[in-house]
């Protein structure tokens, strides 16, 4: 049981470590925008640095304590998917729904540790910040330029409006995102073990109350 813990947990530390490796060397190498951005294939697959001073996709809480109430909800998240991953481990569930809950605790702290630290690291929190601990941007810097430019007239609510198709996103993004598609789309093998429970208590109800 101790291995298993160890093992699984170090899967979400090395997230981390990759995660912050990545931000720290894209931080002090990179210009940020497109005037340091770096092509890796083509036009469609390139390193462009930003920050984010919200949620996913830019999204933020518009007003001043937002982005603490944010930060503090994402502690609370660190916590309970970390409690969640152990219930798995000691239940023995499938191991690839494991791995996935692993990736997304990963991801979730390392995304983390830039809205508590970098506002004081790399001096990055809003210039309206009440505070730089706990108002740090996260850094992103993977961008698949599939396609940008502005929207036709006629489209309801998004007409002329500026919008690139794909998110620049970092390693954390990318870990949680990919555990979410593999949960999706192996959910039946994943939550087989607990449906199989569920049916042999309903079956032993049944054979009680005959």
């Amino acid at each position: 049981m101790k291995n298993q813990v160890i093992k699984y947990f170090f899967i979400s530390l090395l997230v981390i470590i990759v995660d912050q490796v990545v931000k720290v060397v894209v931080h002090n190498n990179m210009s940020m925008g497109t005037q340091g951005q770096i092509m890796i294939f083509g036009d469609w697959f390139k390193l462009h640095y930003l920050t984010n001073p919200g949620m996913a996709f830019g999204m933020k809480l518009n007003f001043e304590y937002g982005k603490l109430i944010l930060t503090v909800f994402r502690i609370g998240a660190m916590f309970a998917i970390g409690y969640y991953l152990y219930s798995l481990i000691k239940k023995q569930a499938n191991s690839g729904l494991i791995i996935c809950i692993a990736l997304i605790l990963g991801g979730a702290i390392g995304n983390l540790i830039d809205s508590i630290f970098y506002g004081i690291w790399f001096d990055n929190a809003p210039y309206d910040a009440p505070s730089p601990w706990f108002h740090g941007q996260v850094i992103d810097m993977f961008y698949i330029d599939i396609w940008e430019g502005y929207l036709p007239s006629w489209i309801p609510l998004l007409g002329d409006d500026y919008m690139a198709l794909w998110p620049v996103f970092n390693i954390a993004d990318a870990s949680i995102f990919v555990a979410i598609c593999f949960i999706i789309i192996f959910q039946k093998r994943y939550f087989k073990k607990e449906e199989d429970e569920v049916s042999s208590m309903s079956t032993k109800e049944l054979e009680l109350q005959e």
